[in-house]
């Protein structure tokens, strides 16, 4: 996954370079070099130098000849903050002082990879088995229908008779629905449920039933269960870029059914491709607070608060309604209901 993720990225950055609405504002502490280390991306990188992180390819695009493209960036390199004829900031690799020692020279070798321009190990569960699953998506999904020998559950191995599988489609992932996902602004529209991802599956024998074996098994598998297609992860370029338009929408949950997230969690939204929202699209995450006060004759008032910038998400993965993000920023904790805006 890394090395797909690494592969990719910046082909597109170059092209990038907006002609943004403000000139790049360094931040406050920039440091003058950085010695890239294994664990570092792209994004964390960036944040040392930049007060809007999601900009990176705009200060990483200037310096094309030297920097080239941010995804040949190994361990062992020194990025140096410098500037160009315009006075404007600019990264640049430091050939005189980088350790090609710390590397070899050929970049496939499996135990060097290129920085990736976020966690590849958090967000991959995420692209290879969605834990989510939109309102109808398992509505005409194959189905469990009987297991070997009438067994109650099944492990890797097993024989499961399935009905509506497709004869084309040879690998499948398995998947049990949850509690559904309620649009904080509507509660009685569902977007989505939650998805419990089971295992894998293989179809051995069209028909109908259609004859499967379990291949992994996360969980015990049964009757009801749903199989969708596997589908290979789609080969994505994670450029950051701010929304073109303003976007209001919120956090309907947070992975792992815990209450609060912070920063490297992965968090669902209420917005989706539907709403504009793409992959790439950095988010500000704000939290509207109310304070109750008590007046002269000692009466409760709730008075608004401006909304208070809390940290950033970074959107992965989208659907039409819902979209995964990765919180790359937090102030504190992140909370169910707190809002993603454009920044």
């Amino acid at each position: 996954m890394i090395r797909i993720i690494s592969a990719l990225v910046l082909a597109v950055a170059a092209g990038l370079c907006s002609a943004s609405e403000q000139p790049i504002q360094l931040a406050d502490s920039a440091p003058q070099q950085h010695v890239v280390v294994p664990g570092d991306t792209l994004w964390g990188i960036s944040a040392r130098f930049l007060k809007e992180p999601w900009r990176w390819p705009e200060i990483w695009r200037m310096n094309r000849e030297q920097i080239g493209n941010p995804n040949l960036i190994y361990p062992g390199d020194v990025i140096i903050l410098d500037r160009d004829a315009s006075g404007n900031p600019i990264l640049r690799k430091n050939s005189a002082t980088s350790s090609s020692k710390l590397r070899p020279r050929t970049y496939s070798e499996p135990m060097v990879q290129a920085i990736p321009p976020i966690p590849p190990n958090i967000i991959e569960p995420f692209i290879s088995a969605p834990l989510v699953i939109e309102a109808n998506g398992l509505d005409h999904a194959a189905r469990v229908v009987a297991t070997q020998q009438d067994r109650v559950f099944l492990s890797p191995g097993d024989t499961a008779y399935v009905e509506n599988a497709d004869p084309a489609r040879q690998q499948w992932q398995v998947y049990r629905r949850g509690k559904p996902m309620l649009d904080p602004a509507d509660s009685k529209v569902i977007l989505g449920y939650e998805a419990f991802y089971l295992g894998t599956a293989s179809q051995i024998k069209p028909g109908s039933p259609a004859t499967f074996e379990i291949l992994t098994a996360k969980q015990e598998i049964g009757r009801g269960d749903r199989l969708v297609p596997a589908v290979p992860p789609a080969m994505t370029a994670y450029v950051p870029h701010k929304p073109d338009s303003q976007v209001d929408g919120r956090i309907i949950s947070i992975y792992g059914g815990v209450g609060s997230a912070g920063r490297g969690s992965i968090v669902s939204l209420n917005r989706g491709t539907t709403d504009g929202i793409e992959i790439g699209h950095v988010l500000a995450l704000e939290r509207n607070r109310a304070v109750v006060q008590r007046d002269e004759e000692d009466r409760k008032l709730e008075v608004q608060i401006p909304a208070e910038r809390i940290g950033l998400v970074f959107v992965f993965r989208t659907f039409e309604r819902i979209a995964y993000a990765l919180v790359v920023q937090s102030e504190g904790t992140v909370e169910v209901n707190d809002f993603v805006r454009t920044p």
